[in-house]
């Protein structure tokens, strides 16, 4: 358990889709839980928010990558995975998916992934095709075979302008799924 008085620490990984700047929302959200949020940014994320914005809403610094961090000989994705009680990947993207469920490591959070010894939550975010592709679903497979808790995401309006499953779970599902396992 890390940070005084609080419940838990989460390392919220945030990969490079659109609904990346959702991940700012939930970010605010738990910290104001009370919860200590460390917010891993992808090179693909931060095309579509900045890590100034976690770092103002979480107090905490922005983990982009594994060369970062304070403790050698450890970089940034071991620090996260040692410090953090839960992981929860928001949004995840299909990118991310085959990455975890195949054990490539080659973004922070696809090696937090790898190095994190606790539960860990993913919630995807789309396009229909691409959710609904055979790799992806056998990706997802996978992954839940592993432990992996999927926060299934949802149908409705998509940054492509169209509906559909694909849609990141909303976000008041996403941090009660969150807030609750904190609290186990």
């Amino acid at each position: 358990m890390s940070g005084l008085n609080t419940a838990k620490s989460i390392c919220l990984c945030v990969t490079g889709g659109v609904a990346a700047y959702k991940a700012a929302h939930l970010a605010s959200r738990l910290t104001q839980a009370n919860i200590d949020v460390h917010v891993a940014l992808t090179k693909s994320a931060s095309n579509f928010i900045g890590n100034a914005t976690f770092l103002a809403l979480t107090g905490n610094p922005v983990t982009e990558s594994v060369f970062e961090g304070n403790q050698a000989p450890y970089g940034g994705h071991i620090e996260l995975a040692a410090k953090c009680d839960i992981l929860a990947v928001v949004p995840a993207t299909a990118d991310f998916l085959a990455k975890a469920a195949q054990g490539h490591a080659d973004c922070i959070a696809s090696t937090v992934y790898l190095a994190f010894r606790g539960k860990v939550f993913v919630a995807p975010a789309m396009n229909s095709t691409m959710w609904n592709h055979v790799a992806t679903q056998r990706n997802i497979s996978q992954l839940k075979t592993d432990g992996v808790i999927l926060l299934d995401p949802e149908d409705g309006w998509l940054s492509c302008r169209q509906n559909g499953q694909g849609r990141l779970m909303d976000i008041d599902r996403i941090l009660t799924a969150l807030i609750t396992a904190a609290k186990e």
